[in-house]
């Protein structure tokens, strides 16, 4: 049974070093190209706000009430209108999604100091306190150059994202691959 059970893995454990090392290689370049990853993600957004527009308005007649119906498309035309605001208008989008990535991040680092208070008693908990100073760095720095650091927020993060993902889907797969080798 080991054989066959090489013959699944040797595989399958190829193909996971391959789309981790093309997952290292496009977060390397989204980290050099921030504004164009960053617009490249808000016009994702867009095109899923459009599509989820277009799917309330078409399954709005599922509405057991005329109020429902009317409430469906309601807020397919907003999520359209939305979309094609957001695809037409790619700078106000990248600079509504780095503030919102600062509010975020400031809202995780208060909830950070909370969790932080309350496991006092508990060892370890310096790293909450760590990490909540370094989220709230990180949101002040993204605020306070708001909204010039739209230009490589949201690239860059998802950039640094993408790039350790890939780190850490390459290391258990060499480790299977060489294993099963």
């Amino acid at each position: 049974m080991v054989n066959g059970t090489t013959a699944r893995v040797q595989p399958a454990t190829t193909w996971s070093i391959v789309l981790s090392v093309l997952m290292i290689a496009a977060g390397a370049v989204a980290i050099g190209l921030p504004l164009m990853t960053g617009v490249a993600v808000g016009a994702i957004i867009a095109w899923l706000l459009l599509f989820s527009g277009a799917l309330h308005v078409a399954f709005a007649w599922r509405g057991h009430a005329a109020a429902g119906v009317l409430w469906e498309i309601l807020v397919g035309l907003v999520y359209g209108a939305i979309g094609i605001f957001l695809l037409r208008h790619p700078v106000v989008e990248l600079a509504s999604l780095t503030l919102a990535i600062a509010i975020y991040l400031f809202v995780e680092a208060m909830l950070e100091f909370v969790l932080w208070f309350q496991l006092r008693t508990s060892s370890g908990r310096a790293w909450l306190l760590i990490d909540g100073m370094i989220t709230l760095v990180l949101a002040v720095m993204i605020w306070g150059a708001w909204p010039s650091s739209a230009a490589w927020v949201v690239g860059t993060l998802v950039g640094i994202s993408m790039f350790f993902s890939g780190i850490s889907r390459l290391v258990p797969a060499l480790v299977g691959h060489r294993r099963f080798a």
